[in-house]
């Protein structure tokens, strides 16, 4: 493992400011539909410690579905992050941090969902969206 750092970052206007705590951070990139519609694209999360979290400003929270939610900057509309609602957990939007933090992309969730227009390249694992659908419905840790 690798050595805790703190990252810190903010939305387009830097009306908010979020800070969280990395061990060794890794991206990982959504093409699901809601992803999609909300971002012109994929939804890319930096993989951060939930504990330690740090988030202020005009933060606007909006429930997505009945699992999850997703938060965005209530001056510039800068897309936050992804959090579920049964754990709390929040995925950061890897934009808000300068070279997003310097993390691997390393799992894309319903990779068969991805437009013709764009790929990722690599070697990352990239889940369908019923592998991706069966592990966040199985309660496993998904992408694990």
């Amino acid at each position: 493992m690798g050595d805790k750092q703190k990252i810190e970052g903010q939305c387009l206007c830097g009306a908010v400011k979020i800070a969280a705590v990395v061990d060794a951070p890794t991206l990982v990139a959504c093409h699901c539909g809601m992803c999609q519609r909300q971002n012109a694209g994929p939804y890319i999360s930096i993989m951060t410690e939930q504990a330690g979290t740090e988030a202020s400003g005009p933060i606007k929270v909006f429930k997505s579905s009945d699992w999850a939610e997703r938060a965005f900057c209530g001056t510039c509309g800068s897309t936050l992050w992804y959090g579920t609602v049964h754990d709390g957990a929040r995925y950061l939007s890897s934009g808000l941090f300068p070279d997003a933090a310097g993390a691997p992309l390393t799992l894309e969730y319903f990779s068969d969902n991805c437009p013709q227009g764009y790929a990722f390249t690599g070697d990352h694992r990239r889940m369908t969206e019923a592998e991706t659908i069966a592990a966040f419905t199985e309660g496993g840790e998904p992408g694990a």
